[in-house]
């Protein structure tokens, strides 16, 4: 059912709310003794050939996408008779609850899938463990992976996860509504100048054509893209103080709001009305995540195209989060077992082909300059936002301050304050909020 979908693509890459209740059950998970530090057990992932071990795997994909990653660990299984992956799905919000405690209780997973933007908090509570020989021994770097996705599984200078993909915003459009407008559905807009132009005669032919949503999903996530496009950040280089009141930050949002004021948008979009809008033919453009590919291409009677997201700003962004591979920290280690899900993360991401197809675009560099890759046309072409994506800064506790950045664009998109107002009460509030990150965590 689509509300059911909707539901699952709301948690999908996103540590709101989903940070704070991690930090309620995080203690208990410090390093413990000497011997959990298991950073050089076997050969980082290369082979294993110890006895047999079986291994626990956590994840959140209660989607398609989930279906796809269990017949790729039934293959990894069938491959090596020596590994043997159990996999449980658990919704993301109550995944990311329940790791914590279950780590610290000795009943947690071998191997655990987060999101880039949860690394550092688990990372800094000791749930998860360093993976910096894994990427040693597998001759993995930089140039393997975009930069921003690479960088993303530091913390504190050391890897904590290995990049299985990426998942940004996208760009989709009805081309029927553009036909019937008048515009060219094989071109959509890719600047300001041609956004701002399509939107007057959508609205000219009857149609609000970028619904605006106040809330996270997609309107927050919008608002996201647009600040870094005007060259503005949510927080400042060492995330010890939040800047998304910034010139930059009021004048993107002073667009957005604009498009309601003049009529391309109604005023209070529903949660996901914006993309349902779409489907039905009520709006031409919705951004929106890469995982609304697959349920797109569902809808045979939905004439639609996806694109980057347009230049609206000075620079090209958009958001994005990835999905990372991690071993969970035991209260008894098993290098066995450590060598054994080393082997299991390499092979995976060796095999993201097999993933994109679920809606992600692979986070390694060969794997999405592959002719297979570029053969599934509407993910290959979300590809080069990679290069200029938007991620979550690597910081811990970071989900109830960007909760914080997501209310003041709601507030600002219902009216409630001016556009400066709500992002600078915004602002106040998470520097709090920061200020006890830092207590909680250290800096």
């Amino acid at each position: 059912m689509i509300q059911n979908e909707m539901s699952r693509r709301r948690l999908l890459g996103l540590g709101v709310g989903l940070g704070a209740a991690a930090t309620l059950t995080l203690t208990g998970c410090g390093g413990g003794s000497s011997s959990d530090r298991s950073g050089a057990a076997g050969n980082g992932g290369k082979d294993y050939t110890g006895p047999k071990v079986d291994l626990k795997l956590w994840n959140g994909f209660t989607g398609g996408d989930g279906d796809i990653f269990k017949k790729l660990v039934e293959q990894f299984n069938a491959e090596h008779q020596n590994i043997a992956i159990a996999v449980n799905t658990y919704r993301w919000e109550d995944y990311y609850a329940k790791l914590p405690s279950a780590a610290s209780s000795g009943v947690g997973p071998d191997i655990a899938v987060m999101h880039m933007d949860q690394l550092a908090t688990f990372a800094a509570r000791g749930v998860i463990t360093e993976l910096d020989d894994v990427a040693k021994a597998l001759e993995l770097s930089e140039a393997d992976f975009a930069p921003t996705v690479w960088k993303g599984g530091l913390y504190h200078d050391k890897r904590y996860g290995i990049p299985l993909d990426m998942h940004p915003l996208g760009f989709y459009y009805n081309k029927a509504v553009m036909q019937k407008a008048g515009l060219d559905p094989e071109k959509p807009p890719t600047n300001r100048a041609e956004y701002e132009a399509a939107l007057t005669e959508l609205k000219k032919s009857g149609v609000q054509g970028f619904w605006v949503s106040p809330f996270q999903f997609t309107g927050g996530m919008t608002f996201y893209s647009l600040l870094h496009q005007w060259g503005g950040t949510l927080f400042d280089a060492d995330v010890a103080k939040a800047t998304f009141n910034s010139d930059q930050a009021v004048e993107a949002c002073t667009w957005l709001v604009d498009l309601i004021k003049q009529g391309h948008s109604p005023a209070n979009v529903g949660q996901d009305a914006d993309y349902l809008a779409l489907k039905s033919g009520k709006n031409a453009f919705n951004w929106n995540g890469i995982w609304q590919v697959n349920d797109l291409k569902k809808s045979a009677d939905v004439q639609w195209g996806v694109a980057p997201l347009p230049q609206i700003g000075s620079q090209q962004a958009a958001w994005a989060n990835s999905h990372n591979f991690t071993i969970v920290k035991q209260r008894s280690a098993d290098n066995n077992k450590i060598a054994g899900a080393k082997v299991f993360i390499n092979w995976l991401s060796q095999h993201s082909l097999d993933w994109a197809t679920g809606g992600q675009v692979p986070a390694r560099k060969a794997v999405r300059e592959s002719a297979e890759f570029k053969a599934l046309p509407e993910i290959s072409s979300l590809a080069p936002e990679l290069e200029y994506a938007a991620f979550p800064p690597a910081a811990p506790g970071l989900g109830e301050v960007i909760t914080t950045f997501y209310t003041a664009f709601n507030e600002a998109a219902l009216g409630k304050k001016s556009p400066k107002q709500a992002l600078d009460d915004g602002v106040a509030k998470a520097d709090k909020q920061l200020e006890d990150n830092r207590k909680k965590y250290g800096s």
